[in-house]
Order: C-alpha cells, then sequence, then structure tokens
C-alpha cells in the first residue's frame, strides 16, 4: 500500500473516530429532546388521574364517601348566665365521654364501576356501646354554669348522614329510642386545626331519669351506614375497644392508633384495637367547644387497591428519562461496534416508540390491570426495538443481542416499580453497570483520531502519487 493510501485510510479512521464523538453527544442531546414529547405523554396520565378521581368523587358522595364516627356521649346542655349588663347569657354544651367503650364493626364491600374506572364502597353495621360513670360530673364546668339534666341526651355523631340505610337505634336501661337530629346542637367540629376541622353530625335521644349526677348507666347504640374507601371510630371513650370485621382482602389500617392484633387474608381481615385512657391524649369531659385532639384518636380501616393503575403508571412515568437514555446508549454501543451509522432520525423513531410504550401501558391497564398491561405493552416494545434493530444493521444476530439487552431492561423498570424501598439502589446499580458495559465496548474507539497523527511523519519525503 502507498504511503498516499496508508495516510488516506489513517485521514478517514480520525474523520470516524472524531464523528463518533460528535454522534455520542447527539445522540445525548436527543435523548433529553426525546423529554418534550414525553411531557405530553405524562399530561395524559394526569389527566386520567383525575378523571378517576373525579369518578371516586362522584361514587363516593352518592353513598356516604368516607365515614367517620362517633360513638355514644353524653350531651348536656347549660347555661352561664350574664354577669353584667353589658354581657349576654352563654348557652353551651358540656360533654362526657363513656368510662369505656367498646365498638364493633361489620363491614361488606363491593366495587362499584362507572366505565372504565372503580371504587371500592362499603355497608357497615356498628355496635357502639358505653359505660358512663358521671361520679364527680362536672369537674370542668366553667363558672356559674347551670346544667339542665333533664335536657341530657346520649349523641352519636358521623360525618356524612347521607350514608345511613336504616334508622339508628339506642338502648338504654333496656329502653329502645330512635335516634333523632340532637336538640341540643345539629353538628360538633373537632379538631384543633380550623382548616381541617372534622364536621360531625350528631344524633341524640333523651335519658331524663338515667342521666343524673354520680349516675352510672349503659347505653348501645346500633348503626347501619354506607360509605367509600375508608371508615373510622374516634377513640370516644376514656378507654376504647374496638374489633373490625371485613371482607376486603388488601386492608388498610391508619389513623392515630394502629390494632393491636390484625388478621389478613385473600378472604377478609379482622383487626383490634384498645385505646387506654393515657394513650387517647384527651380529657374525659369538658365543654363542646373546647374538645380538641379527639380528631387524631381515630381507628381507621381502608379499602386499597392492590395494584392501582394509574398510582404505578405514573411512577414508571418517572423513570422514563433514565431508560431512554439507557436504550439510546445501547443503539450507539451496536453502531460503534459494528461500524454501522444509524441516523439521528432512526434514534428519534426509537424514543417514539418507548414514549408509546407507556400509552399503550396507560391504556391496557385500565382494562387488564397494571401487571398484565406492562407485561403486554412491555413485550410489544421490546420486539419492536429488537426487530428494528435487526433491520438497521442488517443483522439478525444484532436483532437477537437486542432482544437479550433491552428484555432485561423492561423487567428492571417493572422490578423497580415493586422494589419500592430499594428502587434507588438498583436503578444506580444498574445505570453504573450500564455506563461501565459502555465504556468497555467503546474501548478502542480513537476518539482523536491520533494514530492520523502518528502516520503522517513516517516518511515526509515520500511522493504523494
Amino acid at each position: 500500500m502507498s504511503d498516499f493510501s496508508m495516510l488516506h485510510a489513517n485521514l478517514q479512521s480520525g474523520i470516524k473516530s472524531r464523528s463518533m464523538g460528535v454522534k455520542l453527544i447527539v445522540v445525548c442531546g436527543l435523548a433529553v429532546l426525546m423529554i418534550i414529547p414525553a411531557l405530553f405523554v405524562g399530561s395524559l396520565v394526569e389527566d386520567r388521574t383525575k378523571r378517576a378521581a373525579d369518578v371516586v368523587k362522584e361514587i363516593s358522595g352518592h353513598v356516604g364517601g368516607q365515614q367517620t364516627f362517633l360513638g355514644p356521649v353524653l350531651a348536656i346542655p347549660y347555661n352561664v348566665p350574664a354577669q353584667s349588663p353589658l354581657e349576654s347569657a352563654k348557652h353551651s354544651m358540656y360533654l362526657v365521654f363513656p368510662k369505656r367503650a367498646s365498638a364493633a364493626l361489620k363491614i361488606a364491600t363491593e366495587e362499584r364501576r362507572r366505565s372504565l374506572f372503580k371504587v371500592p364502597v362499603f355497608q357497615a353495621d356498628l355496635k357502639l356501646d358505653g359505660t358512663f360513670d358521671l361520679t364527680g360530673v362536672p369537674t370542668a364546668a366553667p363558672q356559674n354554669a347551670e346544667f339542665d339534666w333533664k335536657r341530657a341526651e346520649v349523641v352519636v355523631g358521623v360525618s356524612d348522614a347521607r350514608g345511613a340505610l336504616a334508622d339508628a337505634i339506642l338502648t338504654t336501661d333496656g329502653k329502645t329510642t330512635t335516634l333523632v337530629p340532637a336538640e341540643i346542637a345539629q353538628n360538633i367540629y373537632i379538631g384543633a386545626d380550623q382548616s381541617s376541622q372534622l364536621k360531625l353530625v350528631l344524633f341524640g335521644a333523651r335519658v331524663e331519669g338515667i342521666a343524673t349526677p354520680n349516675a352510672h348507666f349503659d347505653v348501645a347504640s346500633t348503626l347501619r351506614f354506607s360509605g367509600a374507601q375508608r371508615i373510622a371510630v374516634l377513640a370516644y371513650g376514656k378507654t376504647t375497644h374496638l374489633v373490625a370485621q371485613g371482607d376486603w382482602p388488601s386492608p388498610g389500617f391508619d389513623g392515630g392508633f394502629l390494632p393491636v392484633t390484625r388478621s389478613v387474608s385473600s378472604n377478609g381481615f379482622t383487626a383490634e384495637w384498645s385505646v387506654p385512657f393515657i394513650a387517647r391524649g384527651v380529657r374525659a369531659e369538658g365543654q363542646g367547644d373546647s374538645i380538641t385532639g379527639l380528631d387524631t384518636t381515630a381507628l381507621g380501616v381502608s379499602f386499597i387497591e392492590v395494584a392501582d393503575p394509574y398510582q404505578s403508571v405514573n411512577r414508571s412515568f418517572k423513570y422514563l428519562p433514565l431508560f431512554l437514555g439507557l436504550v439510546f446508549l445501547s443503539y450507539f454501543v451496536f453502531e460503534a461496534t459494528t461500524g454501522k451509522r444509524v441516523h439521528p432520525a432512526q434514534y428519534i423513531l426509537v424514543g417514539i416508540a418507548q414514549i408509546i410504550f407507556y400509552l399503550l401501558l396507560l391504556s391496557l391497564a385500565e382494562r387488564i390491570g397494571f401487571s398484565f398491561g406492562f407485561l403486554v405493552a412491555g413485550a410489544a416494545t421490546v420486539i419492536l426495538l429488537s426487530t428494528n434493530a435487526a433491520w438497521i444493521f442488517s443483522s439478525r444476530s444484532q436483532g437477537i443481542r437486542a432482544l437479550a439487552i433491552f428484555t432485561p431492561l423492561y423487567v428492571l423498570i417493572y422490578l423497580l416499580l415493586r422494589l419500592e424501598d430499594n428502587a434507588l439502589l438498583v436503578g444506580a446499580i444498574a445505570s453504573f453497570l450500564a455506563v461501565a458495559a459502555t465504556m468497555y465496548f467503546t474501548r478502542r474507539i480513537d476518539w482523536y483520531g491520533s494514530r492520523l497523527v502518528k502516520a503522517a511523519p513516517e516518511n515526509p519525503a515520500a511522493p504523494l502519487v
């Protein structure tokens, strides 16, 4: 080979090496550029999520929504006479919580559907009992207060009365009474923060002749209510014991206290709470407008969708930049190791295919669930990307190579969504290994074209022809 031919070959090698360096920068820029159309897909995911939330709100409004209950509490009206002509008399109620509270919930659930969306709703039978000890009551009355014991009521509270499926019954001293809207107060607000106070509708029954100073008596109330997504009972006694049974296979226990025992299976759940007075943090009696902190004592059960498709798709969408970059990087390695050039337009098509994967995932997850939707959408996308690699590089072996790389990559996406707490660690390790593999397979590329510099001065006097 002549010196001119060697010089020409070295020149071409240098230009090619330098162009590969520029190409890597272009590929990185294209990966960042593909985030723009991805934002439109993200807005579509948010829109479907909002639509699902609207359906939940609509269905919940018909059945009572998230329900919170206050057990039997004694409400005694009182007056504080005016102390001067410039003042007016004060009329309010005094609340006395039972010494011991015992509650039982039996919950039956079902899923209500509206188009593609579904909402867990429930019907609950509640038995809320209380044992009252009025010895020494009142101990926190305002000065000069005059109590009207004849108008005292035992009241129960509920956050949304529209969910009532039957009349609420109160039994005291062997007598059964139907609860009606309380006379002393129709509503009560509990909570220290006014912006997030919980409003309860009160129903009551007179207990004239039973509720007297220093009296002891038991009450039992029976309610049947519907609701959606969550049910909770406030710790309405100085000490409170609650047992809840239901048929929902994936309950979430929340509120101020967690169950002391629980049992969850595919057939349902059983949970038991026990809240002593010292843990409740709310005094045993006091003025109705001064009882604070009771909202933090809720003993709640939430009916959770194990695989919420919108939440899962949202989480997977957060990994789009990472895996868009990894797929682009894989194609660049194929290009660098095969010597076959890939046009930037072909990189853009690869990026569009990955974005469409999320559209497929969203549409399928709404119908067949996230796991099966991911399997179908992921398999279709991996086959397309692998086939595309075979087409671009005119080699079936490169298509098989791409299949062997992209399949674990999409499996990794799914694992990251399921690992939750360890997702960051696994994602970081996978990214590190991907960059290390790229460094290894591109180690022989002469990014600066330095061979050209070494080859040119070998025989500077040699003729060019």
